[in-house]
């Protein structure tokens, strides 16, 4: 105890009228530019672009309609089959329909039909008709594959 009496510096002051012991304007600027700093680079970075993201989300919801692919925040994908002010009827598979809240939906989603940007058969543009020849094309390479399979 007596070397932290010893270690503590004098309560008097060096200069009469207590000069020193009063903070100084400059110090106090010092310390709370830190703190000003932090809050200004915590609102540009974090809470501007939250709320402009938010602001988005928010004209997207608006923006539902019947038709229209989302994407939940669980996950599920599926075509907008009914939207109400609070919730939405997705319809995920044939005749499988799942209400879901209307702020439960993460975003748009594209269709499930990619084929149709590499031009591959049986794409989003391809007719019934197109497709059906597709069809008969592939049936007609598997009976010649036979044929020659059993003269073999």
């Amino acid at each position: 105890m007596a070397n932290y009496i010893l270690l503590q510096p004098e309560a008097t002051p060096s200069q009469p009228g207590g000069a020193e012991g009063a903070p100084s304007p400059a110090g106090c600027m010092t310390q709370a530019l830190p703190l000003v700093l932090f809050v200004f680079v915590m609102y540009f970075l974090l809470w501007r672009p939250q709320q402009r993201r938010q602001k988005e989300h928010t004209k997207m919801l608006e923006t539902l309609k019947k038709g229209t692919i989302v994407r939940t925040t669980g996950g599920i994908r599926g075509e907008i089959f009914e939207v109400t002010e609070r919730d939405a009827t997705l319809m995920v598979a044939d005749r499988v329909k799942i209400n879901i809240l209307r702020s439960h939906i993460a975003g748009l989603d594209q269709p499930v039909d990619s084929k149709a940007k590499s031009g591959s058969p049986g794409a989003a543009g391809s007719t019934k008709a197109d497709m059906a020849q597709e069809k008969s094309k592939a049936v007609d390479v598997k009976s010649s594959g036979q044929d020659s399979a059993g003269d073999a």
